[in-house]
């Protein structure tokens, strides 16, 4: 599958994407605050997918953004870090990730 229909189809698949590099730092504080909120996602690290580099210029040319990571939250580009950081400091994402169906009504733990 070529590179931009396989990201397609990973986003529209998945309630929260994350395409990643695994040894990014800002990678690592989205994960983490994902986690932290409990939200279910998915994440596509692009350093260990054998595609990885064309999936990553794909994600380019369908959003303008070349840098990871790279956020989507009910199939909608979010942006990087700072972006996805600034909506949880002013209450947004929480809903976001309510209404995409990431987050369970109750936790199990």
């Amino acid at each position: 599958m070529a590179a931009l229909p396989k990201a397609k189809e990973i986003v529209s698949s998945n309630p929260v994407v994350v395409f990643s590099k695994s040894y990014c730092p800002f990678c690592v504080d989205v994960k983490k605050l994902l986690t932290k909120l409990g939200a279910n996602y998915k994440v596509i690290e692009l350093d260990s997918e054998s595609d990885g580099s064309e999936i990553q210029s794909a994600l380019a040319e369908w959003t303008g953004q070349r840098t990871v990571p790279n956020v989507f939250i009910g199939g909608n580009h979010i942006g990087g870090c700072d972006s996805t950081t600034a909506l949880h400091n002013q209450g947004k994402l929480v809903s976001l990730l309510t209404s995409a169906g990431a987050l369970a009504a109750a936790s199990s733990t």
